[in-house]
């Protein structure tokens, strides 16, 4: 029995380490932004000041956060001018450029995030993790963030910590 109990609350504190990490997306911006979220299969219509906060689960690798701008959607298909993802509301692939870019990779020890710019600008965004450093992209020429893929703009913080994504910080 004793035993059993040994494995039941090794168990328990393994799922308890697994946590998921909470996102908050904010628009400041003076207009609506449409937010999408690979791939955790996200994406709505987020008017100006409003907030959209949801879960990636621990173990999501390659995750990215974008805002999509000149949206029109009729139910869960429409268009976007900048970060259109195949013509859906909750994106479950990656946006078309311009867009302006969160990526991040969630679990272990340690999470890694950053801003790219890569694939375009089109909304300035900062991108933040509880522990980590604040990083800020007001143009496409934001210093915080990949412009190539050897950029060495990759940060860290604790494992499955929180994030704040705000568009036009």
């Amino acid at each position: 029995m004793a035993a059993s109990s040994v494995v039941f609350l090794l168990l328990a504190a393994f799922v308890a380490g697994a946590s998921a990490a909470t996102f908050t997306v904010t628009n400041n911006c003076g207009s609506t932004v449409w937010p999408a979220a690979t791939p955790v299969g996200g994406g709505r219509q987020l008017d100006a000041g409003g907030t959209w906060t949801f879960d990636v689960p621990a173990g999501t690798s390659s995750g990215r956060v974008w805002g999509r701008t000149g949206c029109s959607f009729n139910g869960n298909s429409g268009s976007c001018q900048t970060g259109d993802c195949a013509g859906a509301l909750a994106c479950t692939l990656s946006g078309q450029p311009p867009m302006t870019l969160a990526e991040f990779t969630i679990g272990g020890a340690q999470d890694s995030y950053d801003i790219s710019v890569i694939d375009g600008f089109n909304l300035g965004m900062a991108f933040s993790c509880s522990t980590g450093v604040g990083l800020v992209c007001r143009d496409s020429n934001c210093p915080d963030a990949y412009h190539q893929s050897n950029d060495p703009d990759t940060h860290t913080c604790n494992g499955n910590s929180n994030y704040q994504v705000t568009f036009c910080p």
